[in-house]
């Protein structure tokens, strides 16, 4: 029998069935809205050449490039058009990469949080992998099958808590809330994760996909403050439905303050339709959720595709 992983706080399930069903029809009226999002054009030979200055661009979904103390580090890297099985269906891209293959530099660690296909692309990685012939994968527990049939050995694979040493850095696989599957009969059976890139001292937490839970107060226990989390604030609507899987605004600026992060950026929002809300409305509702909070806007960006933050770390 396969291994089936569960989550370590909730055992509510994501929707199925009728609220399954219903969740399919309504999202039919929602494919046709595309709202006109803004971006950046990055600076591809300054991010190419660059290795001495801490920096951020978000390449879309929940693909960046950090740039930190001399790595060059990309996170669930999606560049191409469908976040799908398939060729001419599923989830499209209604933002282009901010960066296509030809601009990234060259890669050192390519961190990846599960297996659901806006998060794990296989065209994405092949290609990486066969232009960055350094570049080593860090995955959570039992995804290195699924490398290792496509020929890709470089590859640390990690249980929750694990930690492995890539290129002078220590990447710890964290717990978060999620799921696993990319078919009808594979369902939890590999594991799901955050991960926390840790060099000198400072600490970058990429939250990969999660629901709300005590995960981020446990984490903060155990590895203190967090310098920068990368978090999700997007594909949360109807609640009934997406609510054990995906945090909404209001629950990212909660697992901000349980980090006690230093700094937030956002993320999974605005490039692929995947549930109700409108895709522009995921900011609108961060900044409120802000000032609810009593926190500035500043302290959990939200960065335009393309766009390139330095770092203080």
């Amino acid at each position: 029998m396969p291994t089936t992983y569960r989550n370590r706080y909730s055992t509510a399930a994501h929707g199925a069935g009728w609220e399954l069903t219903k969740f399919l029809w309504r999202m039919r009226a929602q494919l046709f809205r595309v709202p006109s999002l803004p971006g950046d054009k990055p600076d591809v030979a300054w991010l190419r050449a660059n290795r001495s200055v801490d920096a951020l661009t978000w390449i879309g979904h929940a693909s960046f490039l950090l740039q930190v103390q001399g790595l060059n580090v990309v996170t669930d890297p999606h560049l191409t058009s469908r976040a799908s099985p398939l060729k001419h269906a599923g989830p499209k891209r209604f933002n282009r990469p901010a960066l296509d293959f030809a601009d990234l530099p060259p890669l050192d660690i390519a961190l990846i949080s599960h297996n659901h296909y806006d998060h794990l692309d296989e065209g994405t990685v092949l290609r990486l992998a066969r232009e960055h012939p350094g570049l080593r994968f860090v995955v959570p527990r039992g995804l290195k099958r699924w490398f290792s049939r496509r020929r890709i050995t470089q590859v640390d694979e990690l249980d929750w808590w694990q930690q492995a040493e890539v290129f002078g850095a220590q990447v710890h696989c964290v717990p978060v809330q999620h799921f696993s599957g990319r078919s009808a009969t594979d369902r939890n059976q590999t594991l799901w994760c955050g991960l926390m890139l840790e060099s000198r001292g400072k600490k970058i937490l990429f939250a990969g996909d999660s629901g709300y839970s005590r995960d981020f107060h446990d984490i903060h226990a155990k590895y203190g403050a967090t310098d920068l989390a990368l978090l999700p604030i997007g594909a949360y609507e109807p609640r009934s439905f997406m609510r054990p899987v995906h945090v909404n605004p209001e629950e990212a600026v909660q697992i901000h303050q349980d980090l006690h992060a230093r700094q937030s950026a956002a993320m999974h929002w605005g490039t692929f339709r995947l549930t109700l809300e409108a895709l522009d409305e995921p900011p609108v509702r961060l900044r409120a959720a802000l000032k609810a909070s009593s926190l500035p806007d500043d302290c959990f960006w939200v960065m335009r595709h393309g766009e390139t933050r330095h770092l203080s770390l």
